[in-house]
């Protein structure tokens, strides 16, 4: 079955390309963005009509599920338009001569820059593949929330509420959740399988960063540029093994961005029903996309409102608010939103967690304009870090030097960045702790040394391109969101990888105007600081993925090669404390047993489905609910003494006490065999 299973998706991504065909004009970049889209579109829906058909377990309905969804973008999109047929084959052909005669063309400064970062993605691609294909996940949030999700919806057959313990169960959207079950599902139950869309976001996301550039300038050079450098990125590059969602809505963010470009470019009206849709889908992924509706509007403003006369402009808003409206019906308002109304009042979830991680933790008005602008600080300096290279001890050491100017003014301007908290979910510090700039960093050298720069200059018109400042004000009113709409969180730099799809594209200027440009002779230190930058960037970009703790390709620092560690040990890495308790858990109970949870939210629940993901587990403990009975068909109930008393005969399986300054401090777990 495990082999038809993987006929019928190789059979499904074939129909999502054929689809793209009609709708893509002959670019590669194009054809690939548009499938990736179809490929969301066709999968999304089909989780929400098979939940209350309790069918969300069988694989069978999925299959004839997303074949009818791409049956029906077929012949809809066939009605709506039909671009010149071309063949594939063919493109990529003459885009590989093409490509090959381009670089042969470039001067030898050029080529040692673009040899430098393609051979630096070369190398970070075949390590990412390699994790992701290789390594279990072992995100916190996948741990409490994210992957228990599909595990439970698969045990339950359908996505209803159930009462999860942690509120992210329950609450987040599910739209993500159904692209890991039908993924999960028709490779046969390969646990890797959940990292395929976060990993394809992110090469999907450098062919929409080439292609955006590509349509906003027409410069091969500068538009692959662009791309590649924002391929180092560190905050987007670390997600690429993860199963994150940040990866995801920019994948979705800059398909749209491509969409809208395109329309400003061509004028074809289907662009416009192709961004409302990319623009439902992304709103039904991550409610984090509402921070970004200031500058979408801005981007639109740009690339289809600002038109000769008010006809124009209304037809235009008309055919763009006709497919967000449909889109909203299809992809956004069944993602749990409005279940969120229904059960906590909220589209987002329960007061706690509103409290917790958004504006509301302010209080009033006046607070949150302080503490708020304190958070434009805050990011500011957090940006201002050679993170990647940091990782070693002489990377920590240069990266203190070049920050103590920064920290002198800070005291010296009293901002008190450090010694207010109360809007702050961690405390915000000048050295942040090893494992938050390890795992999250942010742009490293080319946000602080060259894009905000850059960025800077254009929207105060220093340098002057008219789509280049619609952009700067989108990348300030992102990054003014994220300031002001929630706490100070040391673990951001996963937020600003949306921000960064803006900044990336500033490094066109570099190739087009005169001020910036690297095309112009003569200009030996300008060309030799470009150059360090790049180079810095790719050693960081290197450091970052061969030294990132959380999945290390080769031993360091005393944890050995995440290909070869103990998978509960890799599972608990963000709280080792509790890593001898979950493995005698592990040791202790069959893989096909049923235990129920009394746990609480913190607590990672999906290292305890075993190596086969085959436990079931049931939380009796759902947040703020309250402690439900132990269920009859449970054979084992694991608990933290917090949440159940203990009783005679109860294993005690411990946490490593120890430990200190853990971020989340374990649990006094135990184990009761109820049969």
């Amino acid at each position: 079955m495990i082999i038809l299973y993987w006929l019928a998706f190789c059979v499904f991504v074939f129909l999502v390309g054929t689809t793209a065909k009609r709708l893509s004009g002959p670019s590669f970049s194009e054809f690939l963005i548009i499938s990736f889209l179809l490929f969301a579109v066709s999968i999304i829906p089909v989780g929400f009509l098979l939940s209350p058909l309790n069918l969300v377990a069988q694989t069978w309905a999925w299959i004839v599920g997303v074949y009818l969804a791409i049956g029906i973008h077929y012949v809809f999109w066939g009605k709506i338009y039909r671009a010149q047929p071309f063949s594939l084959r063919e493109l990529i052909a003459n885009r590989a001569r093409w490509f090959k005669s381009w670089f042969k063309d470039l001067s030898p400064y050029l080529k040692v820059l673009f040899v430098l970062l393609l051979g630096t993605l070369a190398v970070i691609g075949v390590t990412n593949l390699a994790l992701v294909l290789f390594t279990v996940p072992n995100e916190w949030d996948s741990m409490t929330g994210h992957l228990n999700r599909p595990l439970r919806y698969i045990q339950h057959g359908n996505m209803k509420h159930f009462g999860g313990t942690n509120w992210n169960m329950d609450t987040y959207p599910k739209s993500l959740t159904g692209i890991h079950i039908f993924t999960f599902l028709i490779s046969g139950k390969i646990e890797n399988a959940f990292k395929l869309m976060h990993h394809a976001s992110y090469w999907l996301t450098i062919v929409a960063v080439f292609g955006i550039a590509q349509r906003i300038g027409r410069n091969f050079t500068a538009s692959l540029f662009c791309a590649l450098s924002y391929s180092m990125f560190l905050n987007f590059l670390m997600q690429a093994v993860t199963t994150e969602t940040d990866i995801v809505l920019t994948a979705y963010m800059s398909s749209l961005l491509f969409f809208l470009f395109s329309f400003h470019a061509t004028r074809s009206n289907h662009y416009l029903y192709l961004a409302g849709m990319a623009f439902t889908v992304a709103l039904g992924h991550k409610i984090t996309f509402v921070l970004l509706f200031p500058s979408i509007f801005f981007v639109m403003l740009y690339t289809v409102f600002l038109s000769p006369d008010f006809t124009t402009f209304r037809n235009r808003f008309i055919k763009l608010a006709a497919a967000i409206l449909i889109g909203l019906f299809i992809y956004t308002l069944p993602t749990g939103y409005v279940k969120n109304i229904q059960v906590f009042g909220h589209p987002i979830g329960p007061p706690t967690a509103l409290k917790h991680q958004s504006i509301e933790r302010a209080g009033s008005l006046g607070n949150l304009f302080e503490q708020g602008s304190r958070n434009v600080v805050r990011y500011a300096y957090d940006f201002a870090n050679l993170d990647g290279l940091r990782n070693a001890q002489w990377g920590y050491d240069l990266n203190k030097v070049m920050r103590k100017p920064l920290v002198v003014l800070e005291d010296k301007l009293k901002m008190r960045l450090d010694e207010e908290t109360d809007f702050s979910i961690v405390p915000f510090s000048f050295q942040r702790r090893f494992e938050f700039y390890n795992a999250n960093p942010y742009w490293g050298i080319y946000g602080f040394a060259l894009i905000i720069p850059i960025i800077l200059l254009v929207f105060f018109r220093v340098v002057w391109s008219r789509p280049h400042w619609f952009l700067s004000v989108a990348f300030i009113l992102h990054f003014l969101a994220l300031s002001y709409s929630a706490p100070y969180d040391p673990f951001k730099g996963r937020y600003f990888i949306e921000t960064g799809v803006f900044g990336a594209l500033f490094l066109m200027l570099l190739f087009s105007t005169r001020t910036l440009s690297i095309l112009r002779p003569n200009r030996v230190i300008w060309k030799g600081y470009i150059a360090f930058i790049v180079l810095t960037a790719c050693v960081s970009a290197i450091m970052a993925v061969f030294l990132n703790i959380r999945c290390l390709p080769f031993p360091a620092y005393g944890y050995e090669s995440a290909f070869t560690a103990d998978r509960i040990k890799m599972q608990t890495f963000a709280r080792p404390d509790t890593y001898p308790a979950y493995a005698k858990f592990d040791s202790l109970v069959p893989q096909d047993a049923t235990v129920a949870l009394g746990t609480i939210n913190d607590d990672f629940e999906y290292p305890l489905y075993g190596r086969k993901l085959t436990r079931k587990l049931i939380s009796i403990n759902p947040f703020e609910e309250g402690l439900r009975p132990i269920p009859p068909e449970a054979d084992y109930l694991f608990f933290s003494k917090n949440v159940i008393t203990p009783e005679p005969g109860d294993i005690r399986l411990g946490t490593d006490t120890t430990m200190k300054n853990m971020i989340v401090p374990g649990e006094d777990y135990y184990l009761r065999k109820l049969k």
